[in-house]
């Protein structure tokens, strides 16, 4: 029986799934022209590892002396809310808990779960809060640890296929968000292009259990 629906963060409930090098690097190098990307990315690795702080990112990518203003800036103009998200998550917490399993930098989290008012998530597992990031096999039981479930009670939704089979291989249902098609030879529970299409795609796959337990 399915009673977690867990999402990633970016490339599920924000539409862009590599903020990093999509947003946050052109955001940065707008603004210190000399900085590398590979410099970025390796910072941004450690923030959202939890090495770091919010702060301290910003002043190793040479722009503290703007913080916290540039933070708010980039959280507020880059990252965009899928429009179909928070009126399906408030519709399917009537049925079920759910979740946000992300790799992101913990402040940064915090903040856009307060800006876009989301309530209805019962538990956020956040890479910079545990010090480790998906597809890390810790962080999924970081999160059934602090849900108090088991792996095949849960419906896990992402666009990395790579974090994804992780998942599948612990138990957990799995839904693909195709964003931009990748190849892949993983072979996900079911494959969404819009939120319209969730509560279909879970009912397929709870009908999927019921079937294999009269089967059996």
């Amino acid at each position: 029986m399915i009673k977690w629906i867990i999402f990633d963060a970016m490339g599920v409930i924000f539409i862009v799934g590599d903020d990093t090098n999509d947003l946050l690097v052109p955001f940065i190098q707008g603004h210190n022209k000399r900085i590398l990307k590979k410099t970025i990315n390796e910072v941004y690795l450690r923030a959202s590892l939890g090495q770091i702080t919010s702060r301290q990112f910003w002043q190793e990518v040479g722009l503290g002396a703007q913080y916290p203003q540039i933070e708010t800036v980039y959280l507020d103009t880059q990252l965009i809310l899928d429009d179909g998200f928070t009126s399906v998550a408030r519709m399917m917490s009537k049925q079920y808990s759910l979740a946000l399993l992300s790799n992101d930098v913990s402040e940064w989290s915090a903040y856009l779960r307060n800006r876009f008012a989301m309530d209805f998530l019962d538990v956020f597992v956040i890479s910079g809060d545990i010090h480790c990031r998906k597809p890390d096999l810790n962080i999924y039981k970081r999160f059934l640890k602090e849900a108090g479930t088991q792996a095949g009670e849960c419906v896990f939704i992402d666009d990395r296929c790579k974090n994804l089979a992780v998942a599948k291989s612990m138990g957990f249902k799995t839904i693909y968000f195709v964003r931009q098609p990748k190849k892949s030879d993983f072979v996900p529970d079911a494959s969404i292009t819009s939120f319209n299409e969730l509560e279909n795609a879970i009912e397929n796959i709870c009908q999927q259990i019921i079937e294999r337990v009269i089967f059996y």
